[in-house]
């Protein structure tokens, strides 16, 4: 940003540099969010300038409106989140980009105390959101990947009742220990290292570390489908360790330790 060192603006801000607001992920916004900013404001290249061609302003711009509704429904005033537009060369728009953007934050007040929500529990909500991430850019997949000329359109793309059933419809990944047949497809598929298992030994999902992307139940063989999809219920337990391993039979058969 040119000249930007020699302008005053104010010192409650801390800036990020990145390529292109288009790597500004949405996990972004979430953390800083949880960690306790009041606001955050994103500031690339104006539309139709994209300094790589890319267009990752439009996918930010698109990002955007879709994290502003899944703040507000967890309680968070949407215009805590800004998104705005300066080339290299705007050194005094950026400064009042960012002291408009701030005397909006204060105006709001804290974070979680202007909203009235207690602050652990806004917390709390917003690093529940920063876990299905994954799940929800896999669900909105479609739509984050629009492109429009006319911005307005990106305003308009998403709704309050459909952040709604998103949420409602969050799947969780089961394996099934009676079809298990320990093959390691989905462990080794797993991008986040959630399945453990190992050779004749039944596998398991840690929930906790699960993203929800599917790619378990995607890749699960056809002819096991060990690999169970549950929405709107809870998961299973799993089998303790000493009953998961398999013992194979002659004739192709196997037994589990937890069935006998």
């Amino acid at each position: 940003m040119s000249g930007v060192s020699r302008l005053q603006y104010s010192t409650a801000v801390r800036l990020i540099r990145v390529n292109c607001t288009g790597r500004v992920d949405m996990a972004f916004i979430f953390r800083a969010f949880s960690k306790g900013m009041d606001g955050v404001c994103i500031v690339g290249c104006w539309p139709g300038e994209c300094n790589y061609a890319t267009g990752g302003n439009y996918h930010a711009f698109n990002m955007v409106q879709l994290s502003k509704r899944l703040l507000e429904h967890e309680g968070v005033n949407p215009e805590r989140l800004m998104i705005d537009w300066c080339s290299s060369s705007e050194g005094i728009r950026f400064a009042n980009l960012i002291d408009e953007f701030s005397k909006r934050i204060r105006e709001l007040g804290p974070l979680g105390k202007a909203e009235g929500v207690d602050p652990e529990e806004l917390k709390s909500r917003l690093e529940a959101i920063a876990k299905l991430i994954p799940y929800i850019k896999l669900a909105k997949r479609d739509k984050l990947s629009l492109r429009f000329d006319d911005l307005q359109k990106y305003e308009e793309l998403y709704t309050l009742e459909e952040v709604d059933q998103l949420l409602k419809e969050v799947p969780s990944y089961w394996i099934d220990p009676e079809k298990c047949q320990a093959c390691g497809t989905c462990r080794r598929r797993c991008p986040v290292d959630a399945i453990s298992g190992d050779k004749n030994l039944i596998h398991v999902i840690d929930q906790n570390k699960c993203i929800k992307c599917g790619t378990c139940y995607e890749v699960c063989p056809p002819r096991f489908r060990a690999v169970q999809k549950l929405v709107g219920e809870p998961v299973p337990p799993p089998i303790p360790e000493e009953k998961r391993v398999i013992v194979r039979k002659k004739e192709g058969h196997r037994t589990a330790g937890y069935g006998h």
